[in-house]
């Protein structure tokens, strides 16, 4: 069986993230990509129709698959018209503008028998994969305290960018916010309170640009009746990025700098995702990459450490699509559940809830 698919966008999220990713795996087509100006997916995929509009893939009876890959303030009336259409849907982050949104989103799939799926890609970030490897591993004891950042340095706001132009989708809370959330509901469950702070820190912007979000858990499944904290950081003003994660631990540390090079090696390297099943390597991450296990050796005053590198799990967005096909195919369960696009929506949610009435929230997935 083949999965006909239409990739609608031709920017960044179908160029990087969706484009080469169908691609790559078996029984997923690349029958069609909605591009609205240029013919630049033509040229990379000669074997796919490029359309004009979305409306001309939904009316097509031969595509079963749409991934919503536009500006994020179209992403709930487009995955809307597809799943009335008849078709499974794939939807880039945020899932939608508002949890409303989102819950009306599954419900409708759910009436139709439809696929709806998260594109929370970072689950299979090399940073992400790795430190699930090594709580699976005990490495560093009991969890307290993790610290997840995305940071970048853009003082200046960009002009002529639906990125930076205000709307309720716009900023860095929904650009980067539903990474550092789905990756917190990804290790551990849904927390049980949050704070915000989602401001605008730089000089002049339309948009927010800087947001920290501390979620409190007082029990998670790695440490039952134990407390951890998750904290989610993203910034535009970081001429000096901090670690992307830092973990501490009753026995020990782990950190690691630096993105997953995935984006990079097919944004700016021209790289190209190999088929999934061949032997061709998919870019795992070299050596000086690799984070740092700092643990003790000796606990007991004086307490004795030890550093040493951690080798990187290797990433795969391909993964996300593995998944999506079987689900597909075979009706088995989503990697990324599609509660979880709801949820991460309504995390943050309240997590701008938190910023405007300035105090800790309980949560509730209403």
């Amino acid at each position: 069986m083949s999965i006909n698919t239409a990739v609608l966008g031709y920017g960044l999220a179908g160029k990087v993230f969706h484009c080469p990713f169908v691609s790559a795996v078996p029984g997923l087509e690349l029958s069609v990509i909605v591009q609205r100006t240029g013919d630049t997916a033509r040229e990379r995929y000669p074997n796919a129709r490029i359309l004009k509009s979305a409306e001309e893939a939904f009316a097509d009876p031969n595509i079963d698959l749409i991934v919503v890959g536009l500006p994020n303030d179209t992403h709930y009336a487009m995955a809307k018209a597809a799943l009335e259409a008849g078709k499974h849907v794939v939807i880039d982050k945020p899932f939608a503008s508002s949890s409303a949104e989102a819950r009306e989103l599954i419900d409708l799939a759910k009436a139709k028998g439809l696929v709806l799926a998260p594109f929370h890609n970072r689950r299979w970030d090399a940073d992400f994969l790795t430190l699930r490897k090594i709580l699976d591993e005990g490495h560093l004891g009991r969890i307290v305290e993790v610290f997840s950042s995305y940071d970048r340095f853009r003082p200046i706001q960009r002009p002529n960018t639906w990125k930076e132009a205000a709307s309720p989708t716009s900023g860095i809370l929904f650009d980067l916010g539903p990474h550092l959330v789905d990756q917190a509901l990804a290790l551990f469950g849904a927390p049980a309170r949050v704070t915000g702070s989602v401001r605008e820190d730089r000089d002049q912007t339309d948009i927010n640009d800087a947001v920290d979000i501390t979620f409190e858990y007082d029990s998670t499944p790695f440490w039952p009746g134990k407390p951890v904290r998750f904290i989610c950081h993203a910034t535009m003003l970081a001429a000096d990025a901090a670690p992307r994660f830092r973990v501490h631990g009753t026995h020990g540390s782990w950190t690691k700098y630096g993105l997953d090079p995935q984006e990079n090696a097919l944004l700016n390297l021209g790289a190209v995702p190999p088929q999934v099943g061949s032997s061709e390597p998919w870019l795992p991450e070299p050596e000086s990459a690799w984070g740092t296990l700092t643990l003790a050796t000796e606990r007991k005053e004086p307490v004795q450490l030890e550093k040493k590198p951690y080798p990187s799990v290797t990433g795969d967005y391909r993964n996300f699509y593995v998944s999506v096909r079987d689900a597909i195919a075979d009706g088995k369960p989503l990697a990324v559940p599609t509660e979880d696009g709801y949820r991460t929506v309504r995390l943050l949610e309240l997590a701008q809830q938190s910023t405007k009435e300035r105090r800790t929230l309980y949560v509730d997935f209403k």
